[in-house]
């Protein structure tokens, strides 16, 4: 799947992407907040629940409608290079994992919000700062003319390399502290595995090609994903 290098639109799976995105924000509310959770869980034979802390449920589907703005942001205005269709399918997976998986890790938690949860909402909010906004000044200064062609490294990505990956690991990860289940831990693991191993030596590649010597000193001043440490 090449994922980089190509300008284009790609305005056919952009928008299947953000029809599905809406579904699964939809379907997200309806689990948190009218009979979904008891409706999945019957079709496994189990059921009903007791549902969990209403204050935590309301945070949860916050967090999916913050990250459905943020999501738009992206795909309208940043994503600018081809977008095929296989990505489409995998944003999808993704996306269904953390709005529709956190909601069913976390729809039963009766505890009351405490101080985990302040720390999982403080993660969650700087993460999605880290990476949209770090991404937002990236986009502006690679649209003024005497930046074309050139490698972008200042800003936020002057402490990583991926410091946008970085905020994502950091959003999903507040996510999966405020369910207050242990089984959410395998989602922010498995996409720190999927950036490790598949988009980072995906992306340094292209940018080695594209950028010569100005990535290879990028790279050997600068952390790959984890400012100050990895």
């Amino acid at each position: 799947m090449q994922l980089y290098g190509n300008v284009e639109k790609s305005i056919p799976q952009k928008t299947v992407l953000k029809i599905v995105e809406t579904i699964i924000v939809i379907l997200s509310g309806w689990i948190l907040f009218y009979g979904g959770f008891d409706r999945v869980a019957g079709w496994f034979g189990t059921g009903p629940f007791v549902a969990g802390d209403q204050q935590r449920r309301i945070i949860l589907f916050g967090f999916i409608l913050i990250t459905y703005l943020r999501f738009w942001v992206t795909i309208t205005v940043l994503l600018q290079r081809r977008m095929p269709w296989e990505e489409v399918f995998s944003v999808s997976f993704a996306f269904a994992l953390y709005y529709i998986g956190f909601s069913l890790l976390g729809y039963q938690n009766q505890l009351p919000l405490a101080g985990l949860d302040i720390l999982g909402i403080v993660i969650f909010l700087f993460g999605g700062w880290l990476n949209t906004v770090g991404e937002l000044k990236r986009y502006r200064w690679k649209k003024r003319p005497e930046n074309k062609g050139k490698l972008y490294t200042i800003g936020y990505f002057r402490y990583a390399m991926h410091i946008n990956y970085f905020g994502d690991i950091l959003w999903v990860s507040g996510f999966a502290v405020l369910t207050r289940n242990w089984y959410s831990a395998i989602i922010p693991l498995w996409l720190f595995s999927f950036f490790i191993f598949f988009n980072i030596p995906k992306l340094d590649a292209y940018l080695s090609g594209k950028y010569g010597k100005a990535f290879v000193a990028y790279r050997k001043k600068t952390k790959k994903l984890i400012p100050f440490v990895y």
